[in-house]
């Protein structure tokens, strides 16, 4: 059975599984003008999906080769898989291979396969296979790493970052303008956004910095550091950890961060998990019980701890935790968020950094959908991220051969308002870009801008 949706512009998409991130998925896709076919079992679902965000739905397993052949396989660009079944979602893109030899997309969860991606992908001939979970853990790693940070990105292979911080009361930025920066505190990054309250800044010179402000930066990872702790904020990477439980995310997260010398403990209701826990991470130590027992949370050291994550699976228990935290520590905490609904409330919440898996695993999926949508142009997007609440987003993009964006003086080019470049990575040298210097062919660019859709570097240039 299909239901709704209309002819659009850009590429042909299948997505099989209407979860959070296939949701997501179809929602942001559909924007972009992408002709978006959905697939599930379940009808009531589909309906909702296809009435929503005006894509194609149909009732079915998508894993049904007489299915994918009523969804038009045959003239498909990709096929995304993000149901539950690890398994389900490997054999349909198995055959969206087979049957079209178009473009495929997995999502993999179980830790088994999701060490073995790279051979999966290579012998399946996959473009990709994500693992939120995984992704979601080294999001976490990367803030308690820098425990200051309320987020951060990683470009140019983890040579450049933009981080996400909150300037204190008293602090050195506060009433300062960034025109002063460069005469006052010794850097070599660029201010790339201020979140205020509910609004968002993409500053000039003049913009003043105040107490609560949220700043964005961009630079290579050693001047970011370097500049945050010219300002007086903490670089030092949290000793230990306080995770709340033992899920997949659980032991991805502590995995990461015991190879960093992070002390970890877990607190998980279940028995056989823990044991199965202390089998997998020797190294951290597994207490049974329950992570939102107040006392318990007092025995095992909540006051004490660095950091703080609770990964209860449950975003209510997730926020009560954070907040109960707050209260009775100074940890830096982390929050993992899955649904969406009530975002508007979890902002105005401190919640400290706050990770949501759905978005990582879709900032991944239409970055990969942008470059296959111009993979014929002078630039394509390597990476992407979404900054201020969704309301802006960061591109990196690989200059791929000359245009009217190369060669050319950036304060010589028209470019739109609310478009900064923020870096040029160019042969592995970080450039913080002024106004006498241009972009190169083989240079990778990020752009941060609050215009949506973005796929090649000229679109930020006024028509």
């Amino acid at each position: 059975m299909a239901i709704g949706g209309k002819k659009k512009s850009g590429l042909r998409i299948i997505i099989v599984g209407l979860g959070k991130v296939g949701a997501t998925l179809a929602e942001q896709l559909s924007l972009e003008d992408h002709d978006v076919t959905v697939i599930d079992r379940n009808a009531p679902k589909v309906q909702a999906v296809a009435d929503r965000f005006d894509v194609m739905g149909m009732v079915g397993n998508g894993a049904s080769y007489s299915m994918l052949v009523d969804a038009g396989i045959d003239k498909t660009d990709l096929l995304i898989a993000v149901t539950e079944s690890d398994e389900l979602n490997l054999l349909c893109c198995t055959l969206a291979k087979q049957v079209a030899g178009c473009s495929a997309i997995a999502r993999v969860r179980t830790p088994d396969y999701s060490r073995e991606a790279d051979y999966l992908s290579e012998r399946l001939g996959l473009a990709m296979i994500l693992n939120p979970d995984q992704l979601s853990a080294h999001e976490i790693a990367r803030i308690l790493y820098l425990p200051s940070a309320l987020e951060i990105n990683a470009f140019a292979h983890h040579q450049a970052e933009s981080v996400r911080f909150r300037v204190p009361e008293g602090n050195l930025l506060d009433g300062m303008e960034i025109s002063r920066l460069g005469r006052e505190i010794e850097h070599n990054i660029l201010v790339c956004g201020v979140e205020r309250g509910d609004d968002v800044t993409i500053p000039n010179g003049g913009f003043r910095i105040q107490k609560g402000d949220i700043v964005s930066i961009v630079g290579s990872r050693t001047e970011s550091m370097r500049f945050l702790r010219n300002i007086g904020l903490e670089t030092q990477q949290v000793a230990n950890t306080l995770i709340i439980g033992g899920g997949r995310s659980a032991y991805y997260l502590a995995s990461r961060l015991l190879t960093h010398k992070v002390a970890v403990t877990i607190v998980e209701r279940s028995r056989a998990r823990c044991e199965e826990l202390s089998d997998l991470l020797p190294d951290a130590v597994i207490i049974n019980g329950d992570g939102t027992d107040a006392e318990l949370l007092k025995e095992v050291g909540i006051e004490r701890a660095e950091s703080f994550v609770p990964l209860t699976g449950i975003d209510e228990e997730n926020v009560l935790l954070t907040l109960h935290a707050r209260k009775v520590s100074k940890a830096k905490l982390v929050t993992k968020i899955n649904r969406m609904a009530f975002r508007d409330v979890i902002d105005g919440l401190d919640l400290g950094s706050v990770v949501y898996p759905r978005y990582l695993t879709s900032e991944a999926i239409i970055a990969y959908v942008r470059a296959l949508g111009n993979a014929a142009q002078s630039s394509r997007v390597i990476s992407m991220f979404h900054m201020f609440s969704n309301r802006a987003e960061a591109l990196e993009m690989r200059v791929e051969e000359p245009s009217e964006v190369t060669n050319v003086p950036l304060k010589e080019l028209h470019i739109k308002p609310e478009v900064l470049i923020g870096c040029i990575n160019r042969g592995g040298r970080i450039i913080i870009p002024g106004g006498d210097d241009s972009l190169q062919v083989g240079d990778t660019v990020v752009i941060v801008t609050r215009h949506k859709g973005f796929d090649n570097l000229r679109d930020m240039l006024e028509r």
